[in-house]
């Protein structure tokens, strides 16, 4: 399997800080979500995020089904794309390899 490093380090810089910022967390990350999302301000860049990880979502299922594969496939990516938005996507990409040489595609 070809890994695609630039999305591998992204990836784990971003979790590594994710999990460093949850450790060190007074309140639990619903707690959180639900403190973003009581204010107009912070809820806009919520969703906005949210609507980034939907086309996400529909990017990857299309590009996975165009490489033939199923749902299933996809099932961690979306669960983890619900929880940490670029995280899945980024996965997706790191297991996804490079660009597609062959039929000259990027």
């Amino acid at each position: 399997m070809k890994v695609s490093p630039l999305p591998l380090v992204v990836l784990c810089l971003f979790m590594g800080f994710t999990f460093w910022v949850m450790a060190g967390a007074e309140q639990s990350l619903l707690a959180f979500g639900a403190q973003l999302m009581s204010s107009p301000d912070t809820a806009q860049v919520v969703i906005d995020l949210y609507i980034l990880a939907v086309l996400a979502c529909i990017w990857m299922y299309q590009d996975a089904k165009r490489r033939g594969k199923g749902l299933g496939y996809l099932i961690p990516f979306f669960v983890l794309t619900a929880v940490f938005v670029s995280a899945g996507p980024l996965l997706y990409l790191v297991l996804r390899g490079g660009p597609e040489t062959e039929t000259g595609r990027l």
